[in-house]
């Protein structure tokens, strides 16, 4: 295979989606490191100060929005979780939404201090809840794709299934192969670039994921093994200020409907839609309506 190289697919991802787009805008990895050495690494799209922010889901990386983030034409800031993509893996395992906000908060400021909204998948989702909540100067408007603290082990075990299946894999093939059959709506190669991007070829010519696999959560035996509860997280929707909007999987979704009662309970205002035919990950099913919902909420006075 050739040398990976991460943004040259990028024409890929116009070409798939059909994109009016004569050749991507200006795109660059940046870092920033912490007090304790460690990076977090993020894509910058654009060349004005990120109007966004993206942050994607557990197992995931910033290339989850390329399509979406060429389709918006704007400047914007994805970001590489740590433990994820291109950032450092942590040596306490800590992965969960608090602890990766402080890290995703150290990010926005040096970068994007004055983006309109922040979206997150998934555990980003959660992530941006928990950021906006501490630091709501950052969050001037809140998107969550597929996600609130109702989400346990039994509405998201298609998605435990696929990721702690195996982390090692024989060569490509094997992986793609795996990859496939855990996504079956998408095309071979969106998959494919997504392989590349989130999985990298050992010198023995194995293939292993990028993310890290090692929870804190994981240790021990029992109940603690399945999943986080992330129940206590409810408290922090309740005091989230300026436009919510939560977008939900059509196909198969994580968030059930008393999760939807409840955050509708919690923020009277928020705006909830439905995106047919995608699944929880809405932004790679259906970037264009991804591009779309996000608008939307961008027009909202904050």
């Amino acid at each position: 295979m050739q040398p990976y190289d991460e943004f040259s697919m990028l024409v890929d991802n116009v070409a798939e989606a059909g994109l009016d787009v004569d050749a991507p805008p200006p795109v660059e990895r940046i870092e920033v490191r912490g007090p304790d050495g460690l990076v977090v690494s993020a894509i910058r799209w654009g060349t004005g100060l990120p109007e966004l922010v993206l942050l994607h889901g557990g197992a995931q990386n910033a290339h989850t929005w390329d399509t979406v983030a060429l389709a918006l034409r704007r400047p914007l800031l994805a970001i590489d979780l740590p433990g994820h993509g291109h950032s450092d893996w942590r040596p306490q395992k800590d992965y969960t939404p608090q602890v990766l906000a402080v890290e995703v908060a150290r990010v926005v400021e040096a970068h994007a201090p004055e983006a309109e909204a922040v979206i997150g998948m998934s555990l980003g989702g959660l992530t941006a809840l928990c950021l906006a909540t501490d630091r709501p100067d950052l969050v001037r408007r809140l998107g969550l794709v597929d996600i609130t603290p109702g989400t346990d082990h039994a509405k998201a075990e298609p998605i435990i299934a696929f990721v702690t299946a195996h982390q090692d894999f024989a060569d490509f093939d094997a992986i793609l192969a795996h990859t496939m059959e855990h996504n079956p709506t998408r095309t071979e190669s969106s998959l494919r670039r997504g392989v590349l991007h989130n999985a990298c070829e050992q010198e023995d010519g194995s293939w292993s994921w990028r993310w890290d696999p090692v929870r804190d959560w994981k240790a021990g035996e029992g109940p603690q093994e399945k999943a986080p509860d992330f129940g206590a997280l409810w408290d922090r929707v309740s005091s989230l200020e300026g436009p919510v909007h939560l977008w939900l999987g059509g196909a198969w979704s994580v968030v059930g409907d008393e999760d939807v009662e409840e955050f509708r309970r919690r923020q009277p205002g928020a705006s909830v839609t439905t995106v047919d035919g995608a699944g929880h990950s809405i932004q790679g099913d259906r970037p264009l309506e991804t591009v779309d919902l996000i608008e939307g909420l961008l027009a909202e006075p904050a």
